[in-house]
């Protein structure tokens, strides 16, 4: 391995392009403020009652184990121990499931009071849960009950590869053969944007001992399943797609349509960004993220905001998340060594966060590339 887990040295592309120091940190704690305490029409993190609080998926109005981990991933990132742990504790307060097939998962939406809308998880959340916590114990240390943040994300993992297994009632989130993650346990296909070869890396080395090997696999095996799920001529994926990469078609009447490059997608390029930072062991996630960056500022330098197949083909809708398709074009510039990374970047940094009912995804994406790009995204 090399990158920044071997190096620690995390590039910091916004002063690499030009941007000083003080203008990086000053935009960084601006965006943060405002999405945690800004006006009551930019933020979506609420503080509920003493000691707990919760992320507003302002489009939907709910609650989402998706916005919980990431809001929990920033402050650690960020180290806003306050925050995590008022996030936390609402999580474990209203999101864990206690008994039954779904015991140590999290009820992926629950209303702003609590109230679930849904028994079943939703394994982004899980990942991102763990890999925060993982993150937390090291950076904070271990505290006690919830707190202890390293046990209680080895418990996560532990259940979400060992489900149906004897003591272990349920179903996985991973398929133990193919060692891919499934869109939701039980259903036998995926999200390409769920795959965080980058996080399986580090849960190999801080899990549960005898689950080192599966997570060390699964780093790999979704390494390789990205080269099925991007297209090799645009970078793109869709949202929901099969093991063998291809845009999923079903389960239309149950979810939607999801065989395209939209909303959840945004994440996938982002992710392989991340991985080359911190890892380096794909060479070609450069060239997937160089052929990405080329597909929007050449092919659809005008339509940044369209809705596209896989192959490029532009539909007629409209991006719901146009802000996030900048923010990950930017983030993509973490792997691409390309002519356009640069363009990525300040096309990035010359858009303002979202506003109205739809800033809470767009926005999360925006944090994300910023804490990146700035040398800020690290394996603590």
């Amino acid at each position: 391995m090399s990158g920044a887990f071997k190096t620690g040295i995390y590039r910091n592309l916004l002063r690499e392009y030009g941007y000083s120091q003080k203008e990086v940190d000053k935009k960084l704690e601006e965006v943060f403020q405002t999405i945690f305490y800004g006006p009551e029409d930019e933020r979506f993190y609420h503080k509920a009652g003493e000691d707990m609080g919760y992320l507003e998926d302002t489009g939907n109005h709910d609650v989402r184990t998706e916005g919980m981990s990431y809001g929990m991933m920033v402050c650690v990132q960020l180290d806003k121990k306050e925050e995590f742990d008022r996030i936390w504790k609402w999580v474990r307060t209203y999101m864990w499931i206690q008994e039954g097939p779904g015991y140590h998962y999290f009820a992926w939406s629950c209303q702003k009071d609590g109230t679930r809308n849904s028994d079943g998880p939703a394994p982004d959340g899980e990942e991102f849960f763990a890999m925060a916590l993982f993150f937390a114990s090291h950076r904070w240390g271990d505290g006690e009950g919830i707190f202890a943040y390293s046990r209680e994300a080895k418990n996560i993992l532990r259940e979400c590869i060992h489900k149906g297994e004897e003591g272990h009632s349920g179903e996985p989130m991973w398929n133990r053969d193919n060692k891919l993650i499934k869109f939701i346990p039980g259903v036998e296909f995926t999200d390409p944007s769920y795959h965080l070869p980058h996080f399986y890396e580090l849960f190999a080395l801080w899990a549960d001992e005898n689950d080192r090997d599966f997570w060390r696999q699964a780093a790999e095996a979704s390494r390789e399943y990205l080269h099925l799920a991007c297209h090799p001529d645009t970078g793109l994926s869709a949202e929901y797609a099969d093991y063998d990469g291809q845009p999923h078609t079903g389960h239309v009447e149950q979810f939607g349509r999801h065989d395209w490059y939209y909303s959840d997608a945004y994440r996938t390029m982002a992710n392989i960004g991340l991985d080359w930072l911190w890892f380096e062991k794909d060479e070609w996630q450069r060239e997937i993220a160089d052929i990405f960056q080329k597909f929007y500022c050449v092919q659809q330098k005008d339509c940044w905001d369209g809705v596209f197949l896989i192959d490029g083909t532009r539909l007629e809708e409209k991006a719901l998340h146009p802000v996030a398709v900048i923010a990950v074009n930017a983030q993509a510039s973490l792997a691409a060594d390309g002519v356009y990374s640069k363009e990525c970047v300040e096309k990035f940094w010359d858009t303002p966060l979202r506003k109205g009912s739809r800033r809470y995804y767009d926005n999360f994406l925006y944090i994300f590339a910023l804490i990146a790009l700035s040398g800020n995204y690290r394996i603590w």
